[in-house]
């Protein structure tokens, strides 16, 4: 084996280990999360304790390069629009990609207040891997439990054709005071940047 090559293994290797202290780090459904701190479009910031009055928090990972970001903004404003007199608030976070060119940034406009995690603390704390994911966190004594992490609904792509909205059973059910129905379903989506 060239000694080139070493250099190559051993950063493959590092990359590996990283990932998987990320996902390790993340926490499950029905673990119970502490408080995180967001940037406003003019540089505020927002934290998650401000929301603990709220009966639900619906944090969202979009990005304005992710076409399965753009093609769900409807179907997130009528939801924040309908669920925000039942006491349920939505964060959307505007969170870095990988595109094809390599890029993290592209341009794109999403007409959803978002909120900027420059660190990628959310992201990994809630183990968020993909734009359009998101995590319904319900406020308890110790903090904010999780009660479901993943897709919108089962179709990413034609609003009309929906079979099962699940963040909308999910928020239903919490609202009800019944558990939340479904624990994680897989979003699709554009892989949020790591680091």
């Amino acid at each position: 084996m060239s000694f080139r090559r070493i250099p190559i293994l051993t950063a493959v290797a590092l990359l590996a280990v990283t990932m998987a202290v990320g996902v390790a780090r993340a926490q499950s459904v029905g673990s119970t999360v502490g408080d995180f701190t967001l940037k406003t479009a003019t540089n505020s910031n927002v934290s998650l304790k401000s929301y603990a009055g709220k009966k639900a928090v619906v944090v969202v990972f979009l990005n304005p390069a992710c076409p399965f970001s753009l093609a769900y903004q409807g179907r997130l404003a009528a939801l924040n629009s309908a669920y925000d007199a039942k006491g349920v608030e939505f964060l959307f976070i505007n969170s870095p990609i990988y595109t094809e060119s390599g890029s993290t940034t592209a341009p794109g406009k999403l007409d959803l207040p978002t909120l900027t995690d420059g660190s990628l603390q959310v992201s990994t704390l809630l183990g968020a891997t993909k734009t359009t994911e998101v995590v319904v966190l319900q406020p308890t004594a110790g903090g904010f439990a999780i009660r479901y992490r993943g897709a919108i609904d089962d179709n990413p792509q034609v609003a009309s054709s929906v079979q099962q909205a699940y963040l909308k059973q999910v928020l239903d059910n919490l609202l009800a005071g019944r558990p939340a129905g479904v624990d994680e379903k897989r979003a699709a989506g554009l892989r949020i940047r790591t680091q």
